[in-house]
Formats: structure tokens, C-alpha cells, sequence
């Protein structure tokens, strides 16, 4: 049995290890969100219309695949390995497995290619869920320090920010190299999983859970219907499960049109490398920042002001002419804010896994976090399918100049909305979000001190 020490503060190895594992997450999972749309258009052969389908359907299979993933995991009994860590470790390699084959290009018919890209996306994005889910739940193992629970969002925010732009930098370099592209696409995205397996190992051998809560024999019989009916009294969730719809459908729905923005509206596609590297590492640095302002304000607090900085900057964005500097100006600023808001969210999920517990009495790491991804998955699937149905009401011609309200529509899409989104979420978490941190800081002593009464009547 795994000793029980929740009060263990964590070490540098620990948080750095942590945040490997979403690096590891990153070099597989990035690779569909960047690359799979081209790949199926370009080397496998099927339209963007069906590309764009296959991303909406499997998205909304993944997010009924989460929860049922995560009601899996809480039923599981705490073994030797711990509880999440073995699906970290055994989960890896399937999951690379899957992401190499989602990028084969079979020489199937034309409907035999779309079925092909729904069955491997689809079982791709189980296999993830049956690592992710249990990754995210680790937080809430390895500590209840509301400190340290900040510095592994952190660490873990880096090491996703650091995935993404390795991995937009490193894949198509190595496809180029290759005069055969589709074995370019198997060495690269090959080399990125296997890369992913071993940060995965790291995470696994690095990290301990340290919050071990052994269930009851009746809690351990609770039907799914009960457990799922239980999350509705958990507030906190409800309002982080609203925010994250908006501020990740906002934050995809931008990704979706950047390309977009830098070629009609600033007239230089070339800027997309610039953009990148610079959205991507003031986000890398904000992230560092993350736990002294958590210290300072509270996770509420830092998560509400990282909004209104991102929204602030959007809307001037929108409002201003649009010309490069000013552009990159203000998109420094609104990554720095945004880096705040995006780096709290897996944390504060973390604490309503405490909060579940002092008032329902039932610890679910699984079903809160898959509940979580099940709205994440929910605003993928939207950001994914929407910006081509937008392009078109606004009157966007491919590779052709286009007209004054098809710029301001793509300039609304680029800025407005995802500052409207985030508006909408930082209503959400200022209304609803009811977790402070005194509160937070009762419940920890509360569980600490129900605790140690049932291992003092075990010991009896």
C-alpha cells in the first residue's frame, strides 16, 4: 500500500517531471491538431469538407470518451504503482502507436480513405483520453499545497506552450528532407511520438501520489448515475467547465484564422513563424510568473485579470489600423495575460477535486477531471467545424483579394470573438466560481483532519 503524505512538499524534480508528461501529451496530440487537416487534404486524398467532419464527429466521440474513461479510472483500486501513474506508463505506447497510424495514407478508395481517417482519429483520440485523463488527475494525487498545486499547473502549462512549438517548428523540415512525403510524415511524426513515449516514462518514474484516499466497500458500489448526478452539486466544476467552453473555443477558433489574418489583412504570411515563436514564448514566460501571482491573488484573481489583459488587447487589436507592429505589440501583451488565464485552469480543477470530496465525501479524480475534458473536447469540436461556415458567410474568396467586409470579418473572427468568448468566461468564473481560498484552505485542514480519524481507526 502507498503511504499517504499529502502534507509532502514537492521537489523541483517532481514539477519539472509533472510538466515532461504534457510534453509528452503534446508531441502526440499537436500533431493532429497541426498537422492531420493537411495531411488528409494533401497526402491521403480526401476534401477539406471531410477533413473538417472527421475532426467535429471524432471531437464529440471523444468527449463522451473522457467521461467514460474518467468513471473507469475512480473505480480502479490504488495498486502498487499508484492509481494514475500505470495508465501513464502502459497507455504511452498504444497511444503513439495511433498517432503514426492516423498519418498512413492507404491506398483505399476514396470512401475507404474517409472511413480510414474516422476510425484512426476516433481510436487515436481514445487512446489519449485513456493517458490524459489519468495524467490530469495526478495533480490532485501528488499534493493538496495550494502553492504547489500552482506551480504544476505552471509547470505543466510550459511544457505544453514548449510541445506546440517544438512541434510546429520540428515536423515539416523533416517531411521536406524526404523526396516521398508520406514517408516524411511516418519519420516525423514517428520521431515526435517516440519522443512523447519517453517524457511519458519520465513522468511516470518521477512523480508519486502522495493524496491517497482508499475508498469504501459501498462507495466503491456507487452506480455511474449517482456519481455523475454528484458532480451537479460541485459549483466550482460547473462554472470551470463553462469557462473553459468559451476560453478554448475563443483561444482554437483565433488558431483557426491566424493564417488567415496574416495574409489578407496584414498582406505577409510569412509572419506566421514570427507569430509562433513570439505568442508562444511570451506564453512560456508568463507561465513562470503563474505562481507567485497565485501567492500574491489568489488563483481566482490572477485567472480573471489574465482575461481582461487578453480581452483588452483583442478589442484594440480590432479597433486600431491594422499594421505589423502595432499587431505584434499588442499580441505580446494579450499572450502575457492569456498565459495566466490558460495556465490555472487544470490547477483550480485540481481544487474541486477537494472540494468534491469535503461535501459529497466521494473523491472522483477521474469523472472531474474527464468532466473538464469533456467541454474542452466540446469547444474543439466547435472551433474546429465553425471558422469554415464563418469564411464563407463573410463573403471570403480563396487566393483572391478580398473585399472591405470580408477583412473586417476576418479581423472580428481574429479578434472580436475570441475577446467576446473570453468576456463571456471571466463573467462565468467572477459570478459563479465560488472556491476561495480561505474556503479552499478549510476544506484541506477538514480532509487532513478526517484523514488522520480514519487512519487512527484502522491503527486501532
Amino acid at each position: 500500500m502507498m503511504e499517504n503524505s499529502a502534507q509532502k512538499k514537492l521537489t523541483l524534480k517532481e514539477k519539472i517531471s509533472y510538466g515532461l508528461g504534457d510534453v509528452g501529451n503534446g508531441f502526440m496530440f499537436d500533431m493532429g491538431q497541426i498537422y492531420l487537416l493537411k495531411f488528409y487534404t494533401d497526402i491521403l486524398g480526401i476534401s477539406a469538407y471531410w477533413g473538417g467532419l472527421v475532426f467535429l464527429i471524432s471531437k464529440i466521440f471523444d468527449a463522451f470518451a473522457d467521461s467514460s474513461v474518467g468513471a473507469f479510472v475512480d473505480k480502479r483500486k490504488v495498486g502498487k504503482r499508484g492509481k494514475f501513474r500505470p495508465f501513464i506508463l502502459f497507455g504511452s505506447i498504444p497511444l503513439a502507436i495511433m498517432t503514426v497510424i492516423s498519418f498512413m495514407a492507404p491506398d483505399f478508395s476514396d470512401t475507404g480513405k474517409i472511413v480510414f481517417a474516422f476510425i484512426t482519429y476516433m481510436a487515436f483520440g481514445l487512446s489519449y483520453s485513456i493517458v490524459n485523463i489519468p495524467y490530469g488527475s495526478l495533480a490532485a494525487s501528488m499534493t493538496q499545497d495550494s502553492v504547489d498545486r500552482a506551480s504544476l499547473g505552471s509547470f505543466r502549462a510550459i511544457g505544453s506552450q514548449f510541445a506546440m512549438l517544438i512541434s510546429g517548428m520540428v515536423v515539416i523540415p523533416i517531411v521536406l528532407y524526404f523526396p516521398d512525403q508520406k514517408l516524411g510524415y511516418t519519420v516525423g511524426i514517428g520521431s515526435m511520438a517516440l519522443i512523447g513515449v519517453i517524457f511519458h516514462y519520465i513522468c511516470y518514474r518521477n512523480t508519486n501520489e502522495n493524496v491517497i484516499r482508499v475508498p469504501k466497500k459501498e462507495e466503491e458500489k456507487l452506480p455511474m448515475s449517482k456519481l455523475f448526478k454528484l458532480l451537479l452539486s460541485n459549483r466550482p466544476l460547473i462554472a470551470l467547465c463553462f469557462v473553459c467552453l468559451f476560453m478554448v473555443a475563443g483561444s482554437n477558433l483565433r488558431t483557426a484564422v491566424q493564417l488567415y489574418y496574416l495574409q489578407y489583412n496584414l498582406g505577409n504570411p510569412g509572419l506566421m513563424s514570427l507569430l509562433s515563436f513570439t505568442s508562444i514564448g511570451i506564453a512560456v514566460i508568463g507561465s513562470f510568473f503563474i505562481p507567485a501571482l497565485v501567492k500574491r491573488l489568489g488563483k481566482k484573481k490572477t485567472f480573471i485579470i489574465g482575461l481582461f489583459i487578453g480581452i483588452a488587447a483583442d478589442v484594440a487589436n480590432f479597433v486600431l489600423p491594422a499594421n505589423v507592429p502595432t499587431f505584434l505589440i499588442l499580441l505580446t501583451i494579450g499572450s502575457l495575460g492569456l498565459s495566466f488565464a490558460l495556465g490555472l485552469p487544470w490547477v483550480m480543477v485540481a481544487d474541486a477535486v477537494d472540494y468534491h470530496e469535503w461535501k459529497t465525501g466521494q473523491r472522483t479524480e477521474g469523472i472531474v477531471y474527464s468532466s473538464y475534458s469533456f467541454f474542452r473536447k466540446l469547444a474543439q469540436a466547435l472551433a474546429g467545424f465553425i471558422p469554415g461556415v464563418a469564411l464563407g458567410l463573410i463573403g471570403y474568396v480563396p487566393n483572391a483579394e478580398q473585399t472591405a467586409g470580408a477583412l473586417l470579418g476576418i479581423k472580428g473572427l481574429m479578434f472580436l470573438v475570441p475577446a467576446g468568448l473570453n468576456l463571456i468566461a471571466a463573467v462565468i468564473l467572477i459570478v459563479l466560481y465560488n472556491l476561495t481560498e480561505d474556503l479552499y484552505k478549510k476544506i484541506v485542514d477538514e480532509l487532513k483532519e478526517k484523514q488522520k480519524v480514519n487512519d487512527s481507526l484502522k491503527s486501532a
